[in-house]
């Protein structure tokens, strides 16, 4: 049977295989293909497209500002000056303080629970939370020596950024404020958290015995407030704080969450619900930090700020701060090498 030719003046397209001018019929089924396939792409890229809208406006729309970072002291002052910013690194380090309340008009009332800073490296595919305990014996800038929570209520956020910027000599990017009912809902949200847990103990009804243990609500909150029933006190605690942020992280970031695009949404956005930030981080600062990450559960470092031992100042007990460590440390956090740190230093 002769083959069907082209319309006049139209060249017959080549057949893929043999050279041979293709039957439009064959075209026609492409063109079939085409159509939905594009559709599809379309769908896709749309879908996608919305899915991260509606996160930005979970963070956005949630989120709190109201907390100031200090500003950079004017020459002929006698409180130090702010270290200088590093942008050429490309790491970022967050103030995170844990308080019993996250309003900013509250500040100064009391002290600070929590004290840590996360240092979010260049490819922000490693994070580093180190703790910094309350009783660290520290120089806060305007007061002399006192325990590192007492800058909190002394002034705030902004001075609790500054004494750990002039006892690093880090700048300090941001600081985040999260309160104790938020900590609460987040592990609500994920309906527990698992961690381990290396002293048994007992604390308010709830007990948490060694080994793998699943919390939240209440039962999370005291496994972070307790210090009086662990051997090394705040040290022990401030270790479970650490141990319950990263598995919050580990757990809102986890493949299963992040599948189902209603209840990742709904974690980030009851995330932002529970902290206040400064007032100089942008919605698109967050927006840019967030898709840059690339986190899972062992990418998540924790670490405690060096300590070199204890000792009682007037009739307070104190921790001593290991300065020749501390510059290590302060080293790696100003160059974003805190991987050669941990392997040196793995405990922190």
């Amino acid at each position: 049977m002769p083959a069907t030719s082209a319309p006049a003046g139209e060249p017959e397209p080549a057949d893929p295989a043999d050279g041979t001018p293709a039957a439009p019929h064959r075209r026609r089924r492409w063109r079939r293909w085409l159509v939905p396939v594009a559709a599809l792409l379309v769908l896709v890229v749309g879908a996608g497209a919305i899915y991260a809208y509606t996160l930005d406006r979970a963070i956005t729309r949630n989120i709190t500002r109201g907390l100031d970072l200090p500003g950079d002291t004017p020459s002929g002052s006698a409180e130090p000056a702010r270290p200088s910013a590093q942008p050429e690194t490309g790491a970022l380090n967050y103030v995170l303080l844990g308080s019993d309340s996250r309003d900013p008009a509250d500040e100064g009332a009391g002290r600070s629970d929590s004290i840590m800073v996360a240092h979010l490296n260049k490819a922000r595919d490693q994070a580093y939370i180190v703790s910094f305990p309350r009783d660290m014996y520290v120089e806060v800038p305007g007061y002399g020596r006192n325990k590192i929570n007492a800058a909190y209520s002394f002034g705030g956020a902004a001075l609790t950024v500054r004494t750990l910027e002039n006892l690093l000599d880090v700048r300090m990017d941001h600081v985040v404020l999260v309160d104790f009912e938020g900590f609460i809902g987040l592990t609500e949200d994920l309906g527990g958290v698992t961690v381990t847990n290396e002293t048994a103990f007992r604390s308010h009804g709830f007990d948490y015995p060694k080994g793998k243990i699943t919390i939240e609500g209440e039962k999370a909150l005291w496994f972070v407030r307790e210090r009086d029933a662990l051997p090394e006190g705040d040290l022990d605690r401030a270790a479970n704080q650490r141990n319950v942020l990263k598995a919050i992280i580990a757990k809102g970031l986890s493949a299963d969450v992040v599948a189902d695009p209603a209840r990742f949404t709904a974690f980030t956005g009851n995330l932002a619900k529970h902290l206040t930030v400064d007032n100089s981080l942008s919605d698109t600062e967050i927006r840019s930090t967030a898709l840059s990450l690339r986190l899972a559960a062992n990418n998540i470092e924790l670490l405690q700020a060096p300590l070199s031992g204890f000792d009682t100042v007037g009739d307070q007990s104190v921790d001593v701060v290991d300065t020749a460590q501390l510059a290590e440390l302060s080293e790696a956090m100003k160059k974003d090498t805190m991987a050669a740190y941990v392997e040196k230093y793995p405990k922190g």
